[in-house]
């Protein structure tokens, strides 16, 4: 339900979500400072993480998806020779056992995990089972049967080695659980691992390099509000579609636009594509589609009186 005197913002921010909160928690907090409407994360980070998560408002959320389904990057730091409940530090120790590995012990164990493996689902997540999700039944002590996904690691490079800490950055597909990764890795080297930290620093296109801090919004909300501009915050926010910038492009005609936008298809001579970019004459950007057997037909159109 939209808030009383609320905004139409659109458009996403990529906030640094600081640690021991939850990423609703704070995504509630940004929708005040922005007095909007409308906003949703692309991705929940875990109060113990930190990092890199994009903020959508508005009709930047129709295409929130595509967030949710790139790949990601992470700084990650695993205290081996201790197991816990969770994989991280917030669980119960399960078991405890002698570091004895070295650095290139280490190295080579880290190529069992790159390239495209399987990993078994932690039962701390969200993924759900015959319809609750399993951290519920892991908070009660059941263990439910979890099936291997196929998973991509593109990266697991360590930075830092220390004796029983190591920091890694990862570069993994959708899907992938940094805990159980680290768990598994722990495993594979005998002693057992745990997630002592994790910063994610990429979703997508987008990086680390663009996020903006909860201190550096205050300090820029706490004027907006006081003034009643909100024209300082909103340059903050990055264009609707600038999520989707490795998808193909077409522009379409007038005409074209005007049956997409009204439930209609339109015959084109181009192959198949399983999601495109549509632009109109004037080259803004309107929506996503789809090209099957040379119909092109609307996925998720835009709202354009919202962005009025």
């Amino acid at each position: 339900m939209a808030r009383k005197n609320a905004r139409a913002v659109n458009g996403i921010l990529l906030l640094d979500k600081p640690l021991e909160v939850s990423s609703n928690g704070i995504l509630q907090r940004v929708r005040w400072l922005f007095q909007a409407q409308k906003a949703g994360h692309t991705g929940a980070l875990d109060p113990m993480a930190s990092g890199l998560l994009p903020i959508c408002f508005g009709e930047a959320t129709k295409f929130s998806q595509f967030l949710l389904d790139t790949d990601k990057t992470y700084l990650v730091t695993a205290n081996f020779g201790i197991r816990t409940s969770t994989s991280d530090v917030e669980g119960e120790v399960i078991s405890e056992k002698p570091v004895q590995f070295s650095q290139a012990e280490l190295e080579q164990a880290l190529e069992v995990f790159r390239g495209d493996i399987l990993q078994v689902p932690t039962m701390f997540s969200a993924l759900k089972y015959q319809g609750q999700p399993l951290y519920r039944y892991a908070r009660q002590g059941i263990t439910v049967p979890r099936e291997a996904r196929p998973i991509s690691i593109f990266r697991f490079e360590l930075l830092k080695f220390s004796g029983s800490t190591a920091d890694f950055i990862v570069h993994c597909s959708k899907g992938t659980y940094i805990r159980t990764l680290i768990d598994d890795l722990g495993e594979a080297l005998g002693c057992g691992a745990h997630v002592g930290r994790l910063h994610r620093t990429q979703v997508g296109p987008f990086t680390a390099a663009q996020m903006v801090t909860p201190s550096q919004l205050d300090a820029l909300a706490e004027q907006c509000h006081s003034s009643g501009d909100f024209s300082g915050m909103d340059t903050l926010l990055l264009p609707l579609d600038a999520g989707i910038t490795d998808m193909p492009k077409l522009v379409l005609t007038e005409q074209e636009q005007h049956r997409l936008q009204h439930g209609q298809n339109c015959n084109l001579t181009t192959g198949d594509i399983a999601a495109v970019k549509l632009h109109g004459p004037d080259d803004k950007f309107f929506g996503i589609g789809q090209v099957q057997q040379g119909v092109l037909s609307s996925r998720r159109l835009l709202n354009t009186a919202a962005l009025l």
